[in-house]
């Protein structure tokens, strides 16, 4: 069983995800009790030592964010609630740590609590509040690090290090510019939204590069360019305009 806590300050949103967890996830957690503020938050953590929070990201005139950071050893899993603030939700999706917002769906609270039944390790977890924090401490992207889910577990990356992702059907191999490579189980559409608002762009159906290794675009119907591997790849027809508008933009 997941042993498990929700610290929220509306008393109708416990009372929701509550019922929630009891029609549909009764087999797998145990909701040990609930706390509507970040002092009493902080008391139950230490004195229940949960396997899993469900974290309002605003408590009255405090965060969930401000609960962590009293915290010494962050050694369960988290799962923010919340219907605030983009840069909130980007920087929880950089860090790979869930989120569900409110008002909750059902179907949305049972795919989380699934993926929590195959757990990261606990030693992983403290690296990914580490990320979590940089994420909403850092706002350029050349600055940024995501963690990337590998058979292995978790690496951990700077956004600056990738050179390019290519698709592989429904996996995406991510090339650093120390010539790693990393295959991972997610689409190049998903790496295209995490990523595109920090100098990525999507030139081909299979092709997301970092636009500061592009070395040289050569002319054509849809052209190509070069990267910082010296690796060509192809232009799309229809993505060619933008791309060029992107690469003048820099």
């Amino acid at each position: 069983m997941i042993r498990t806590i929700i610290v929220d300050d509306e008393q109708h949103c416990i009372d929701r995800l509550s019922g929630l967890l009891a029609e549909s996830c009764s087999e797998s957690v145990h909701l040990m009790g609930t706390f509507k503020t970040v002092e009493e938050g902080i008391i139950a953590i230490k004195k229940l030592q949960p396997d899993l929070v469900f974290l309002d990201v605003q408590i009255h005139e405090k965060t969930g964010f401000d609960l962590l950071k009293q915290l010494n050893e962050i050694n369960f899993s988290v799962i923010f609630t919340t219907a605030y603030e983009r840069y909130a939700l980007q920087a929880i999706k950089f860090s790979a740590v869930d989120y569900l917002l409110k008002p909750i769906d059902p179907d949305d609270l049972t795919q989380a609590v699934n993926k929590l039944k195959q757990k990261i390790e606990k030693n992983e977890i403290s690296k990914k509040m580490e990320v979590l924090f940089h994420n909403l401490k850092n706002t350029q992207g050349s600055a940024k690090r995501i963690s990337i889910a590998t058979v292995n577990g978790f690496v951990f990356i700077q956004v600056s290090d990738i050179l390019r992702c290519q698709s592989e059907i429904n996996y995406t191999t991510i090339f650093l510019k120390d010539k790693q490579k990393l295959t991972v189980a997610k689409t190049l559409k998903e790496f295209e939204e995490l990523l595109g608002s920090y100098n990525f762009f999507r030139v081909h159906n299979s092709h997301l590069l970092n636009l500061a290794f592009v070395k040289s675009y050569n002319k054509g119907k849809g052209g190509s360019v070069v990267m910082a591997d010296n690796v060509e790849i192809e232009v799309s027809t229809r993505r060619k305009d933008e791309f060029l508008k992107k690469l003048s933009e820099m």
